[in-house]
């Protein structure tokens, strides 16, 4: 009986993330006839199951679209994801996947070489908020690979792995130290080169990825990155989950607010 109940349950999960997945690409248009895709595939969770959606919404006929995908590996922040895994899971897919290594340099916070702060020490987390953060500098590394990797390709889009909930999260970081209302498009077509950035998740909560993923047995990082909580984003994803106790339908207010503003698809 508790067999057929967590089968019941695993299919109404699997159901309702092809559904969001679908009408997010319907309400957004975000993929078309003809694309190239480049998937960011980090190894976490979000970024599997995208890559999963992308790679069997692919095998059918419409809307017909190509996908790749693209590891990047950073030298000097040590946080790791199996590679073999990552193949494998492509192969699986019928996705090709590329593999790039990359580095980023973070200025010394002394003149003193014997007084700079190495990224990886454990002291380095709150004094590097005096400075360009690491989450920035690895993040906008890892973009330049990317954007570079996209038009070798002759891929239009990039794929990222950003659920319901980061776009959440991210509007109220932007209204609490900003003083705007916006947030991550789910489309964002860039102005300098011929990509679109898409966000194919926006639309699923990410409690719904964390239970398919231990369904599906998704693989885990290695290594997390060791800034990964030393950020506001931590803080906003706090404030959040205090905001729902109180409001079961904040989730629901903020992304109708973010819709009716015209937030969630700039060209």
């Amino acid at each position: 009986m508790e067999k057929r109940k967590d089968d019941i349950e695993s299919r109404r999960l699997e159901k309702r993330l092809k559904e969001r997945f679908i009408k997010a690409m319907a309400t957004y248009h975000l993929i078309e006839d003809d694309d190239r895709i480049l998937v960011g595939l980090s190894g976490g969770k979000d970024s599997l199951l995208l890559t999963e959606l992308l790679a069997k919404r692919a095998k059918i006929d419409h809307p017909r679209f190509e996908v790749e995908a693209l590891h990047v590996r950073m030298e000097n922040i040590h946080y790791e994801s199996d590679t073999s895994y990552l193949q494998q899971f492509c192969e699986e897919l019928g996705v090709k996947l590329h593999i790039r290594t990359t580095r980023f340099e973070v200025e010394p916070l002394s003149e003193n070489p014997e007084h700079s702060v190495h990224p990886d020490s454990p002291e380095s987390a709150a004094r590097l908020r005096k400075q360009k953060q690491p989450c920035f500098l690895c993040s906008w590394q890892r973009r330049k690979e990317m954007f570079n990797l996209a038009q070798e390709l002759g891929c239009n889009k990039i794929a990222l792995g950003h659920h319901q909930d980061d776009l959440i999260h991210t509007a109220l970081m932007n209204l609490t130290f900003q003083g705007r209302f916006d947030t991550m498009p789910a489309s964002l077509k860039m102005r300098k080169m011929p990509l679109t950035i898409i966000r194919p998740l926006c639309m699923i909560e990410e409690t719904d990825i964390r239970a398919y993923a231990e369904m599906r047995g998704y693989q885990k990082q290695t290594k997390l990155c060791p800034y990964e909580t030393d950020s506001h984003r931590t803080d906003i994803k706090r404030l959040f989950d205090e905001m729902e106790q109180i409001n079961p339908e904040t989730r629901f207010s903020i992304w109708r607010a973010l819709n009716t503003d015209g937030k969630l698809a700039e060209v």
